[in-house]
């Protein structure tokens, strides 16, 4: 886009020639409560006066790390008791996979089409698309790829898969949701086989959805959570998180899975100040009503097909890669940041921080006719 950001307050991006662009990204996800909270920046601000990084993560006990584990455990199920601090949602899935493939002792990994887990090697190696690992093969072996959504193609996962990795709504493919009881059969077939169930949460966690975990509204629980993005409050962090049990394994042999700045005390820091605005704040409980207000203004417009997705991440299908790309130019004229999605060119993304207001989202919505209209 070439938008040169003098700073960002709540919902808005300034550019440095002093124009306003409302932010329907978020960073990608990343700022649920909004560019430069208060509560956050002091948090930030406060630890880095107290002391930032100390020695290689693991060796000494850091409060803003045991703080930040206490709070997100006591979130999830007991089953997810046990958190490992990483420096974002790539690392994370890198995290998950070797803790997989320890425990079970297997090689095998299952993903799925149009996936996206990361851009490292061994995450890249786990994407649904193969153009978009194309140029940087051979990556990983023994990785099988099915189609999200279809149980039919369950019996795949067999004695030899160590893991399936899998986003409870699929983000980069245009947010697609899980049909029927997908996510309950595929719990169902990994528990049958042995198999570790990974749930990337990376893009769909910390309140995105309108629950605090995507999984929690599909009535399935992974063996491994990874989370990233919003997980930081806007720094950079990222984390698996399993059982004690299922964790332990990685001491074995010493310093299994090891990282300097992971855990990065002011990046704690900041995810717990996020996490305690979104309580304090009750955003959660308005997400849905959110959504509802921007999905019904934007099917009332005729050029919209379809709009997908829950909470404050949607897709609005245009059903034309083409027309995107000439909305996307347009809205940037209008002072609208929008973003389109890796592999689905014929929708574009709405995901602004949670905290937008319904006076802004009349606004949000009044520029987006503009541009549609244009």
């Amino acid at each position: 886009m070439g938008l040169e950001v003098a700073r960002a307050e709540g919902i808005y991006l300034y550019a440095a020639d002093g124009q306003r662009y409302i932010d329907l990204v978020s960073g990608v996800s990343v700022s649920n409560v909004g560019h430069s909270h208060p509560k956050v920046v002091a948090a930030v601000q406060r630890q880095a006066a107290q002391y930032m990084h100390l020695m290689v993560y693991g060796e000494y006990v850091q409060s803003p790390q045991v703080l930040l584990a206490q709070k997100l455990c006591a979130l999830l199920p007991q089953s997810l008791s046990s958190v490992y601090f990483v420096n974002s949602g790539s690392e994370a899935s890198e995290g998950a996979m070797k803790l997989a493939k320890r425990y079970t002792r297997r090689s095998e990994m299952v993903c799925f089409r149009n996936a996206y887990h990361g851009s490292t090697q061994g995450a890249l190696s786990m994407a649904g698309n193969d153009a978009f690992k194309q140029t940087f093969l051979p990556l990983l072996p023994d990785v099988r790829v099915l189609d999200f959504n279809s149980e039919e193609q369950l019996p795949q996962i067999t004695e030899r898969t160590a893991c399936v990795i899998v986003e409870p709504i699929q983000g980069e493919a245009g947010v697609v949701a899980p049909q029927r009881n997908f996510l309950q059969q595929l719990r169902s077939r990994c528990t049958a086989v042995g198999a570790l169930l990974i749930f990337d949460e990376v893009q769909t966690g910390m309140g995105r959805t309108a629950t605090m975990f995507a999984f929690e509204r599909y009535g399935a629980t992974p063996d491994i959570l990874t989370l990233g993005k919003a997980f930081g409050g806007g720094m950079p962090l990222g984390a698996f998180v399993a059982s004690g049990a299922l964790m332990s394994s990685l001491a074995n042999p010493a310093l299994g899975h090891i990282t300097t700045f992971g855990g990065h005390p002011v990046s704690c820091a900041a995810g717990l100040a996020a996490m305690e605005v979104m309580e304090e704040e009750k955003l959660l409980p308005e997400v849905e009503r959110k959504k509802q207000l921007l999905a019904k203004a934007m099917l009332a417009h005729p050029a919209v097909k379809e709009v997908r997705g829950e909470g404050l991440l949607l897709a609005v299908e245009l059903g034309d890669a083409q027309r995107v790309q000439r909305f996307f130019r347009k809205s940037l004229q209008h002072g609208l940041a929008i973003d389109c999605f890796l592999f689905c060119s014929t929708a574009f993304r709405i995901a602004p921080p949670l905290n937008i207001t319904d006076e802004q989202i009349g606004e949000v919505c009044n520029l987006l006719y503009k541009c549609l209209e244009e």
